[in-house]
């Protein structure tokens, strides 16, 4: 009995640790929200401010926490570099920064620098659009380098590739939803470009396994810039991906495809690229069709082909509920769905679909990074860094503060959470609040 309690208590040390943490893309629950508490509400560039450091350039990619370490992807438009960067956590010092590659960008509207960074305790894995994969120590020392487009072929996108890293039951993931047939010069012209998802050995960057995943999408609609979020449906962890006009899921031990639905594009509509990642809570998968569609919530626990008696709701007859880009977030026994598209943010009841709030969002620039959960808080950044923070009881706007100036690239990173305190991230500063 003492050994059970002992253990009891380890597990429970260890669980509260790792939560405290935010080391990887939409957190420790891989659902946008945290359990961290004592927020700040009150900020601004030079008011609750624990540190600022300078960053080398913009990224979509949040910032990560993991222990006393805050790692961070950027792209410097001054110098044409791919830039990985450690900074102590309690200070603010940069501890090492390393230039991955050269080149940021094919298109004006992204860089390479936009998937989030994941690790694992040991390690911190980078990921660039250019197709660089890239581990470090925590001190810094390469451990194992390797670069998908040269192991599995360019990437056949009309934009630039983003997806983050996933890391989850000791396995690093990553997936790859494109077109079947090359665009501007991208992919495989003498053959059928393979979706897939891979699953890598984060110690060593060796493939565990390869699961080619079929789309019946058609041109654009194929593009994922999703991240695949892990779960456990009835007791079985499983890996869950959105794209291609599809959602599935993954066995984590072979990537074997358990279940499948489709579609919120039944006439095969083009341009229909995702981008919300999908959000798990009470039993349900959220999925935010793209361009103003609906959203659809998606009952789990299904094998194979899923019918539409699958779906607990959609919300056709609410038109504020839609997202383009952002991902939701699940906390406190409910989904929270920030819309750029409609200017809203709602509280959403995963049985019914019905809203218990809905607040506006302020017009002009853009909200397109995902919120944040947190201490009974909902933390929204948009192009400008606007921070606007929500109470999540009522939807009441809490407090907006600028923490940028208006400039070319927009800021698209969300705002994250880490023992005790806030990282906002703009195109120049990476700031560490706290009360």
């Amino acid at each position: 009995m003492k050994g059970t309690f002992v253990t009891a208590i380890l597990l429970a040390l260890a669980s509260s640790t790792m939560a405290a943490d935010w080391d990887q893309f939409r957190g420790p629950f891989f659902n946008g929200s945290t359990d961290e508490a004592n927020l700040p509400t009150d900020f601004s560039p030079s008011k609750n401010v624990v540190w600022a450091a300078s960053l080398p350039g913009a990224s979509a990619a949040t910032p990560i926490v993991s222990g006393d370490h805050v790692f961070v992807s950027s792209a410097s438009s001054e110098t044409d570099e791919l830039i990985a960067q450690a900074f102590d956590r309690e200070t603010g010092k940069s501890l090492w920064t390393h230039t991955v590659g050269t080149g940021v960008r094919r298109d004006s509207r992204s860089s390479y620098a936009s998937p989030t960074p994941a690790a694992d305790g040991e390690r911190v894995i980078f990921f660039f659009g250019s197709g660089e994969l890239i581990a470090y120590s925590y001190d810094g020392e390469k451990v194992w380098e390797r670069n998908i487009v040269e192991d599995y072929g360019d990437f056949a996108f009309q934009w630039t590739f983003s997806t983050s890293l996933v890391i989850y039951d000791g396995k690093l993931f990553l997936q790859v939803l494109q077109r079947d047939t090359p665009v501007s010069g991208r992919g495989f012209s003498d053959r059928k470009n393979e979706s897939y998802i891979l699953a890598m050995d984060p110690s060593t960057g060796e493939t565990l396994w390869k699961q080619v995943r079929p789309s019946k999408a058609v041109a654009e609609s194929r593009e994922g810039f999703t991240t695949p979020m892990p779960c456990v449906i009835d007791g079985k962890p499983q890996l869950v991906v959105i794209g291609g006009d599809a959602i599935t899921g993954h066995d984590l031990g072979d990537g074997e495809e358990l279940w499948r639905w489709g579609t919120w594009n039944p006439t095969r509509i083009g341009h229909w690229r995702h981008v919300p990642s999908p959000i798990v809570g009470a039993n349900i998968a959220l999925i935010c069709a793209p361009k103003k569609d609906p959203v659809y919530a998606i009952k789990l626990g299904g094998e194979g082909e899923l019918s539409n008696d699958d779906v607990a709701w959609v919300s056709s007859e609410n038109r504020q509920l839609t997202s383009d880009v952002p991902t939701p977030a699940f906390y406190d026994g409910d989904f929270f769905v920030l819309s750029d598209v409609t200017n809203s943010l709602l509280r959403i009841d995963p049985k019914t679909g019905q809203a218990k709030w809905t607040a506006k969002t302020p017009r002009g620039p853009k909200f397109e990074a995902s919120p944040l959960v947190a201490d009974g808080k909902i933390y929204c950044i948009n192009f400008s860094g606007d921070v606007v923070i929500y109470d999540a009881e009522s939807g009441k706007e809490i407090n907006s503060i600028s923490m940028d100036e208006p400039s070319d690239d927009p800021v698209r990173s969300s705002v994250i959470a880490a023992r005790g305190q806030l990282f906002v991230r703009t195109n120049s500063k990476l700031y560490c609040i706290a009360n």
